[in-house]
């Protein structure tokens, strides 16, 4: 059977696709699909099924330019994104209580608006396999010579951003143990750049605002900046940095949630497969129809054939492995979660914290009104968010979810 999308947005100057019915988008976000269309440096706009209303440019969306880029099409947590590796451990050498594996990751990881009392001795970590788990735990000093060049008003986080480099964060960032289909333990989690790249981020759309070619664009925060420029020069600069401090951050704690859970079995010699790790906050020069092209995806994986990837629900409902692809009628994208159907005012005003403890049923995890707006209730249904791209992704495992630790 084939998929019924991509389907065109219709009252768009560039071309868009997307993989969701216009009649399932919340309609502010479909004028945001407009808006940023209307651009005159987008050659296409990608629309994937998670697709719900952002700051700027939609949650959801791939976003093709020509010599130009949009820092809110990125959003500001710069390198947002997953991480997951499968480990040897199945549910039989699992406790019947999980409380005690949750508590010593949340003791290994500082999570919500907590650091690191002094930055990670990387030299004691014991990486997971693959590149995406050793790589990033090298060139630890090279990495920070490079922050004196990042925006000068910065400078004075440097300290900060070394203790919270392998933290978790508050929100929809999550740390994992999940089952999968044959009952083999995974660990995954979610983050992204921190303080750090929400103060880069911010700096950046702050200036974009005030050039003169943005200042007839429909809406600014879809403020851009154009090649050639140092505007240009000096925000795609941070923005690398940040991306890697993201992924690092990420191996890092992977590191930290793996040593957790050795030290959870010390009979056990527990061996852990190759890890994933990827962005879904992120900007990536690509060739597209034979031109060189600035990608923005903004709560989008790129799903390039062959690449793997990590598609999350929410607390209680699993997440999905999946492999790109490679499809190019979505810029080689494809979702980066179930993504929101309500904010998160919305749903502390709809759900109560019985409602949570409903919801999380059997998932060791916080129950309390600091993370209702985190329930599964106020999320797109993971299942339909999958089977609208099945000309994006194959599955290749789905995870539920038995411990979440949140921030």
């Amino acid at each position: 059977m084939s998929s019924p999308f991509p389907v065109a947005l219709a009252g768009t100057a560039a071309p868009t696709l997307m993989w969701a019915h216009e009649h399932e988008v919340e309609p502010q976000a479909l004028q945001q699909l407009r808006n940023i269309a209307s651009l005159p440096w987008v050659e296409g706009l990608r629309v994937m099924p998670d697709v719900h209303l952002g700051k700027g440019a939609t949650v959801g969306s791939v976003i093709a330019m020509r010599d130009a880029v949009s820092p809110n099409a990125v959003g500001v947590d710069i390198g947002c994104g997953m991480i997951g590796v499968r480990t040897s451990l199945t549910a039989a050498d699992l406790p019947d209580d999980l409380h005690a594996i949750r508590t010593r990751i949340e003791q290994a990881v500082p999570v919500g608006f907590h650091a690191h009392d002094e930055p990670v001795d990387l030299r004691r970590l014991r990486p997971v396999n693959g590149p995406a788990g050793r790589e990033r735990l090298k060139g630890a000093d090279a990495f920070w010579d490079r922050f004196g060049g990042l925006h000068r008003t910065v400078q004075q986080l440097e300290a900060r951003a070394r203790k919270q480099l392998g933290t978790l964060g508050g929100g929809n960032h999550f740390i994992e143990l999940c089952l999968d289909e044959s009952d083999q333990v995974w660990l995954q989690l979610h983050s992204g750049s921190r303080n750090i790249g929400k103060e880069l981020a911010e700096r950046h759309v702050a200036i974009a605002k005030t050039l003169e070619h943005n200042q007839r664009i429909v809406d600014r925060e879809l403020a851009v900046f154009l090649a050639g420029t140092p505007e240009m020069d000096a925000y795609l600069n941070d923005l690398w940095w940040a991306q890697e401090y993201a992924a690092r951050s990420r191996a890092v704690m992977m590191a930290l949630v793996v040593q957790a859970v050795r030290d959870s079995f010390p009979e056990r010699d527990i061996t852990f497969d190759e890890a994933t790790n990827c962005h879904h906050n992120y900007v990536k020069k690509e060739i597209i129809d034979g031109a060189e092209l600035v990608v923005t995806r903004k709560g989008a994986i790129r799903a390039g054939s062959g690449e793997m990837g990590l598609i999350p629900g929410s607390m209680g409902t699993g997440s999905y492995v999946v492999r790109g692809l490679g499809n190019p009628a979505s810029f080689q994208s494809a979702s980066h979660g179930a993504g929101r159907r309500m904010s998160r005012t919305a749903a502390k005003k709809r759900f109560t914290v019985e409602d949570l403890a409903a919801q999380t049923a059997g998932v060791e995890c916080r129950k309390d009104a600091g993370v209702v707006d985190e329930i599964p209730g106020a999320y797109k249904d993971l299942e339909s968010v999958i089977a609208a791209q099945t000309d994006l992704v194959e599955v290749v495992a789905r995870l539920r979810t038995i411990v979440c630790v949140k921030g």
